[in-house]
């Protein structure tokens, strides 16, 4: 029995309780010694008032009830309708685009001279199939051809003529060479690739020269080149490992096969990188350790991820969580399970970031709860400034000011990314940039204005009068005039201070000769500075 049904049932039964209750005040009356002030009619007079109130508002809520039924009824009726509508316009959409598609393609392979008598299998066809629009389906052998072609990207021929000639020093050198346009080699080299009489063994020689020279450099930081390598290094094997999960190449069927041979090569070259690689303070990289990544690639491309233990893997993984291919790294070596341990990791060094975009990338953000994350990092930053805030020297005050900057700017851009504005305002945070910001402008403006102006040598460049400094290291750098850009030469001179000792301020002053030297080529001396140290 529902709640209505009962109020209703006790409603009825309002009459039979006030004739229950006359009868017990009469016989209270005629058995009373003492005569009663209260009437019976007075009694029945008020409960009669309150049952009609009663009635009536439980009037008014069937009434309600009934009119929000109502309501809602017209509400599912009306969101059906709307369904159709929009299910029929999908449908006429999708139709209509297949048939531009079908006419577009019909052009291309007419003028290329093949006949297409059905449409191509696109990922358009899974929507239509679960709309209820079947099509045709294609032979298997046009199909793949018409991928085949639509999806490889046509490499330029000097590309392919290096990957066909299996020179890896020319592909290297192109590569560093054509850098502007690197997107555009980006998407070329993977065609390229499959011109290769043998592609695993065309990345693997291209791998030597990735520790050149003696001294480790972490990223190649000391070496434009030795970076320039690694990356390109980086790149093709990247791009190998496409070739390998994308199913419309081919790959496979062309006779490139991931032979043990190769595999006994990567193993070699990963057992020496792994060497090097413990060498290296990887942990300095602050999670974008190009070397780190570069070996994980080499296990994921070549398959050999077996060969070494999951936990050491995962121990590099925060090495390159700020690196954009690192969630799909971590799910070609097998490694998506351990990634809350992972992220774990990363939420206890302090790079919460960097766990929050690894928690979206493999949806474990109700594990990691973003905002949570990001409101106890700036805690923590700001718990740090002011614990330190009273025993902060100048310098030390505006590293920690700059710190502080910085994360809110990343912990904006976070929020920015996953579209958590709703949870988490950005409104404070960008007032307090702006705060820092203004702070760090006024103190710069402020260390400039302390700073002493230098003389200005006289206009007519006749008299000069030195100043006097006293030198206590013998080699230094002389200052160039900061009035006179227009100075032609560019030679540095540098003189012993025990050479060169300038009068007293007290002393005449004197006309420069043109055989004195040194000067400039605008007739003004050589200014001395104390001697500094870079």
């Amino acid at each position: 029995m529902s709640d209505m049904e009962s109020v209703a049932a006790l409603m009825e039964s309002t009459s039979s309780k006030i004739l229950q209750l006359q009868q017990a005040f009469a016989e209270l009356q005629s058995q009373s010694a003492v005569s009663m002030n209260l009437k019976w009619q007075q009694l029945e007079d008020h409960f009669r008032g309150l049952e009609q109130s009663l009635k009536k508002k439980f009037d008014e809520l069937k009434e309600q009830e009934r009119e929000f039924e109502e309501t809602v009824a017209k509400s599912e009726e009306m969101l059906q309708q709307r369904e159709a509508v929009v299910t029929a316009k999908e449908l006429t959409s999708l139709e209509r685009l297949q048939e531009k598609r079908d006419a577009a393609l019909a052009m291309i392979f007419s003028k290329s001279k093949l006949s297409l008598p059905v449409p191509a299998i696109n990922p358009m066809d899974k929507a239509l199939d679960n709309l209820g629009v079947k099509w045709p389906k294609p032979a298997p052998e046009e199909s793949v051809r018409l991928q085949d072609d639509n999806a490889a990207v046509k490499p330029r021929s000097e590309l392919v003529a290096l990957c066909e000639q299996m020179d890896v020093k020319g592909l290297h050198k192109f590569i560093s060479d054509n850098r502007k346009n690197m997107t555009a080699i980006r998407e070329e080299i993977p065609s390229a690739l499959k011109r290769a009489s043998n592609p695993y063994g065309l990345v693997l020689d291209s791998l030597e020269d990735f520790y050149a020279g003696d001294n480790l450099v972490l990223d190649g930081k000391k070496d434009g080149d030795l970076l320039g390598v690694r990356r390109t290094c980086l790149m093709l094997m990247e791009s190998l490992g496409q070739l390998q999960t994308d199913s419309v190449t081919g790959f496979s069927s062309q006779g490139h096969m991931l032979t043990t041979n190769v595999k006994e090569r990567a193993k070699k070259i990963a057992l020496e990188w792994k060497s090097k690689l413990d060498s290296l303070d990887i942990d300095a990289s602050n999670g974008n350790c190009l070397e780190a990544h570069a070996f994980l690639q080499l296990l994921a491309t070549f398959g050999i991820a077996a060969e070494y233990n999951e936990d050491d893997l995962c121990k590099l993984l925060p090495c390159v969580s700020r690196r954009r291919q690192t969630p799909e790294l971590c799910r070609l070596l097998g490694l998506s399970q351990k990634m809350p341990g992972v992220i774990g990791v990363l939420v206890d060094s302090g790079r919460p970031i960097d766990a929050i975009n690894l928690a979206y990338a493999f949806e474990l953000t109700e594990q990691f709860e973003p905002v949570q994350l990001l409101k106890a990092y700036l805690r923590d930053i700001k718990k740090v400034s002011h614990a330190k805030n009273v025993k902060m020297s100048p310098g030390a005050q505006n590293e920690m000011n700059e710190r502080e900057l910085s994360a809110l700017k990343a912990v904006i851009k976070c929020i920015e990314d996953h579209k958590l504005e709703e949870q988490y305002p950005v409104d404070s945070l960008q007032k307090r940039v702006v705060q820092l910001e203004k702070a760090k402008a006024d103190k710069r403006r402020a260390v400039e204005a302390a700073k002493p102006q230098s003389k200005r040598p006289r206009a007519n460049g006749s008299v000069f009068a030195p100043r006097v400094n006293s030198f206590t290291d013998k080699s230094f750098y002389p200052a160039t005039p900061e009035r006179h850009p227009s100075y032609p030469y560019e030679r540095q001179f540098v003189y012993g201070a025990e050479a060169h000792h300038p009068p007293v301020m007290s002393s005449a002053p004197y006309t420069i000769q043109p055989a004195h030297a040194p000067y400039y080529g605008n007739g003004y001396p050589v200014q001395y500075q104390v001697p500094y140290i870079h």
